[in-house]
């Protein structure tokens, strides 16, 4: 009886239903709130609007179901205006009806809510993106560095947005011209979004056709087709990096706004060549010859368009490299200052131009304070540029931080997974702190990122002896080199360090004669001949040699009289010639100019040389004392290096030099 009493009850419940028209009403609200949850989840996200307002919408229509329905109850709409539904049920079953209604609609809504929710709560867009190489469909192949241009000015444009993860440019370089699996590179890449596009350019007119693709479910995002003149080629670029930003959901502030619509030029030659120079000085291998070329085009950007910042500034940071690296005279040092100082003037609020007045303090006058300063004001509006982490990370490893270099090191290489220069860096910090195995296999990360590049390789066979004693890895990346590849005489200089840890002296000097190279490693032919005759106990031929090496070697100081390596070459050659009191000022000198205390990754060094010329020069107290603090310092001498290193034979006859080595052996 109950049963059936219930059973009535629900029938006439449906049946109050129908008759006050709920189920349209329902069904109207339900179509409506749909659309606009549908509209809000278009439109918040190009409003720029948080995700919690899309959240809040949703809530707000699923608490206004339940009243709906009571209000449709209640309430009927006629020819005569809004008016309250006749009532036909006894109150008992009105009551109990409209509790039904309410929990019905309170339950429908809280089911769709469990629904929706969670899903708004987890759609959120990957904002990271690789920006791939454009293909060049120009007849004419020169127009290869155009296609570059305009992927270049994309990818620095949306490398200025905060809020998005931009990988750089050198990591996306190996896949020009290769069959692209979207999942495969945002895998590797570590991106959740990829852009490809293709640069058709004839006579004027420019064809650029672009498609933004998720890199999870390899679906189309956006696709655009820009059909334009040449001189609206920059509008296309500014007009690329705001639509991807907005398909990302990225915030864009106005100072990054402001910086994506500004041109960098208005001159297409000067253009060009700023990309030429660009292409060459960021190559793998920072040769000598490559950074020249990269120089005479930069110089000829700022020729063309003396208004050109970044052109200025690119200019200044090759000074700045080549003044590090190989050229540590004042009059290099004046050339990187005044084209910092120039794109400054030009642009006050251009980072590459404070980027590269970073690099002028860092390299150019040690003062790291200064640098940081200049980094820090570049990394504000270059969030994704791994140049300004690897810059943080690299002077934080000379001032002795190394977990906080290494970290930075970490996040430039994260930003820039398939950059071997940037893996090189960071391969650097494992090997200085001993942690061999770890920058091993990054060397190896390195190699598979650029496998053409020499420097990652002989990077490799290097730690390789200093961590094992193994001469086979440096031997096997030797044989792989082509023959006539001797890029700045650094394969010609590690062919002979090879030989001389393999004791094949006499093999090593005829090496030397036969390469038409005067200088190895920075370093004159004359001072290698040297140490080599010393090592075969022939002093005549040593004497020569060193006679010949030092005024070389003084007119090299002469016109950079604080390069602490200068230093050193000389006192190795005075050391050789017999004049001891000299050597050992020079060593000291060295050390002066580049202390452990200022300089953690290239003091230690100083440091060992100075102990190898105190053995050369029969000293053996203080050079023990400097091996043995040097084998427990990040970046110092290692205990199979100087098993092999001829460099120390005048030690193996003392004993507590192999008692040295013994120690140091059992606790590695």
């Amino acid at each position: 009886m109950v049963t059936t009493d219930k059973a009535v009850a629900m029938t006439g419940f449906f049946e109050e239903v129908k008759r006050r028209k709920v189920y349209r009403v329902a069904a109207a609200y339900i179509i409506a709130a749909g659309g606009i949850i549908q509209l809000a989840s278009a439109a918040f996200p190009a409003w720029e609007l948080p995700n919690w307002a899309l959240r809040l919408v949703i809530v707000l229509l699923l608490m206004g179901f339940p009243i709906a329905l009571m209000l449709a109850w209640a309430y009927d709409i006629t020819p005569q205006g809004v008016q309250a539904t006749p009532t036909v049920a006894p109150g008992s079953h009105r009551r109990r009806n409209v509790i039904m209604l309410v929990a019905t609609g309170v339950i429908i809504s809280a089911a769709a809510g469990f629904f929706l929710l969670p899903r708004v709560s987890a759609y959120k867009v990957d904002k990271s993106i690789a920006v791939l190489p454009f293909e060049n469909l120009s007849d004419d192949k020169e127009n290869a560095y155009f296609a570059d241009g305009i992927q270049d000015d994309v990818l620095t444009n949306l490398s200025k947005v905060s809020d998005l993860k931009v990988i750089s440019r050198t990591s996306v370089m190996p896949y020009r011209g290769k069959a692209s699996n979207v999942r495969e590179i945002g895998k590797t890449l570590g991106v959740g979004a990829i852009l490809e596009g293709s640069v058709r350019r004839i006579g004027n007119r420019v064809r650029v056709n672009v498609q933004l693709i998720n890199a999870d479910t390899d679906e189309h995002m956006w696709a655009e087709d820009y059909d334009r003149d040449l001189t609206d080629v920059f509008a296309i670029q500014t007009d690329l990096a705001q639509q991807i930003v907005r398909e990302l959901q990225a915030k864009l502030s106005p100072m990054e706004k402001a910086q994506i619509e500004r041109r960098p030029t208005e001159n297409g030659e000067a253009y060009l060549a700023f990309m030429q120079g660009h292409e060459m000085f960021y190559r793998a291998d920072k040769f000598r010859s490559n950074t020249e070329k990269a120089e005479q085009l930069f110089e000829r950007a700022t020729k063309l368009d003396p208004n050109f910042a970044g052109a200025f500034a690119a200019l200044a940071w090759v000074h700045d490299w080549n003044y590090h690296d190989f050229d540590p005279t004042p009059a290099r040092k004046e050339k990187a200052r005044a084209a910092a100082v120039e794109a400054l003037r030009l642009q006050p609020n251009l980072p590459e131009a404070h980027l590269a007045m970073g690099f002028y303090y860092y390299y150019c006058e040690r003062d790291y304070q200064a640098a940081l300063n200049e980094f820090a004001i570049a990394k504000l509006s270059l969030p994704n540029s791994a140049e300004v982490y690897m810059a943080i990370g690299a002077i934080e490893r000379r001032q002795g931080k190394w977990k906080e270099s290494t970290a930075n090191l970490e996040r430039a290489a994260s930003l820039s997974p398939k950059d071997a220069w940037v893996l090189q860096n960071l391969a650097d910090n494992y090997y200085a702190t001993r942690s061999f195995e770890s920058a091993d296999k990054i060397f190896d990360r390195a190699i598979e990122a650029a496998p053409s590049s020499f420097g990652p390789r002989a990077e490799k066979a290097k730690l390789a002896i200093d961590w094992k004693g193994d001469l086979s890895v440096m031997e096997k990346t030797l044989t792989q080199v082509p023959t006539g590849v001797d890029p700045d005489g650094l394969v010609t200089f590690a062919r002979v360090e090879l030989l001389l840890l393999q004791r094949k002296f006499s093999d090593a000097v005829a090496l030397l004669k036969q390469s038409p190279q005067d200088v190895f490693h920075y370093q004159p032919r004359e001072f290698f001949e040297g140490a080599i005759y010393t090592f075969l106990n022939d002093k005549e031929r040593a004497l020569s040699a060193f006679d010949r090496a030092r005024p070389i070697a003084e007119k090299s100081l002469r016109e950079s009289p604080d390069d602490a390596s200068r230093h050193v070459t000389l006192g190795f050659i005075l050391a050789g010639i017999g004049q001891k009191n000299a050597a050992i000022a020079e060593g000291k000198r060295a050390v002066e100019l580049l202390p452990e205390s200022q300089d953690a990754f290239d003091g230690p060094k100083m440091n060992v040389h100075l102990a190898q010329i105190y053995a050369w020069t029969g000293e053996n107290d203080q050079a023990l004392e400097l091996l043995d603090r040097s084998l427990n310092t990040p970046n110092g001498v290692t205990v199979p290096f100087l098993r092999l290193d001829p460099m120390w034979d005048p030690l193996r006859s003392d004993p507590r030099f192999q008692a040295l080595i013994d120690r140091y052996a059992a606790k590695a």
